[in-house]
């Protein structure tokens, strides 16, 4: 990859009908090999508190966390779209708050764009984002942050009404202002008819092929964690068993003192072991 993915590249993408690869990662290492296999776009997501923190839900992360895996994504991946991932209670206190904490990850990340978990109630803050310069990818369908209001997480958009609802919630995402959006959990017939209609890229996590891009999260595609996996989830690799194959090989070479070998160390210069004894014979006495 030798240019820098822009949100007009998505765009163009959208229109040629080519499907745009996104994935959720949350650090520098893994970055990195996400943007040498071509990939266009990295949500740094607020999944992060259960993959790399592991609590039970995405609440607990803070903006100032955010910022900081963001930064290291960005400098990991320069030729990525970023797109970094709005934490709870960074938006929902006010509009101000929604702008300041927006513009911090464009300030202090070099994000293109920012995705907000929103429902009509948002609309307001979709449009303040957006007219202050920021791109906006609305998240809707399957909300993770409306966790403990909801009970729990079910598929979106399983019914005509709900279904309704939702084609035209994503027209009013897009009316507000958002470049992008991001369709959790939704019935693919549904996530099909919002896609055809919308003139924005639609990413589906779990919504189906018809979107114009799919986004998987990091350790779902390699494999790190497979006992648990929702039912839109694929692993393209099983990793967990050779990582911790290599992490068994490591500790019996630590145990057995066979690493590290000498050649896997430094030594002191040619002539000054000598001196060296002599310098301690001399402090000795």
């Amino acid at each position: 990859m030798d240019k820098k993915i822009t949100i007009s590249d998505l765009m163009a993408a959208k229109k040629a009908g080519r499907k745009i690869a996104a994935v959720s990662c949350y650090d520098y290492t893994t970055a990195k090999l996400v943007e040498a296999a071509g990939v266009e776009m990295i949500l740094v997501g607020d999944s992060a508190a259960q993959v790399i923190l592991g609590h039970d839900t995405t609440l607990p992360v803070t903006m100032d966390f955010m910022v900081t895996l963001t930064e290291a994504v960005r400098r990991a991946a320069p030729h990525v779209c970023v797109v970094a991932d709005m934490p709870f209670l960074s938006y929902q206190t006010s509009v101000a708050d929604a702008v300041l904490n927006a513009g911090r990850f464009f300030q202090e990340s070099g994000v293109q764009i920012v995705k907000i978990e929103a429902t009509a109630a948002h609309l307001d803050v979709i449009k303040a984002v957006s007219d202050a310069g920021m791109s906006v990818m609305a998240h809707i369908g399957i909300r993770p942050q409306s966790v403990t209001k909801l009970g729990r997480l079910k598929a979106e958009g399983t019914t005509a009404e709900l279904a309704l609802e939702l084609v035209e919630l994503a027209k009013k995402m897009v009316a507000a202002g958002a470049g992008s959006l991001l369709l959790e959990g939704t019935a693919r017939e549904v996530s099909k008819i919002v896609t055809e209609n919308s003139p924005v890229p639609v990413i589906s996590c779990g919504s189906g092929p018809d979107c114009d891009g799919q986004i998987l999260i990091i350790s779902d595609i390699l494999g790190l964690d497979t006992a648990y996996g929702p039912k839109f989830s694929k692993n393209f690799a099983r990793l967990d068993e050779p990582i911790v194959q290599a992490l068994k090989s490591y500790a019996d070479e630590v145990r057995q003192v066979a690493y590290p070998g000498d050649e896997h160390c430094y030594h002191i210069k040619p002539g000054q072991m000598e001196k060296l004894q002599q310098m301690l014979s001399d402090l000795n006495g």
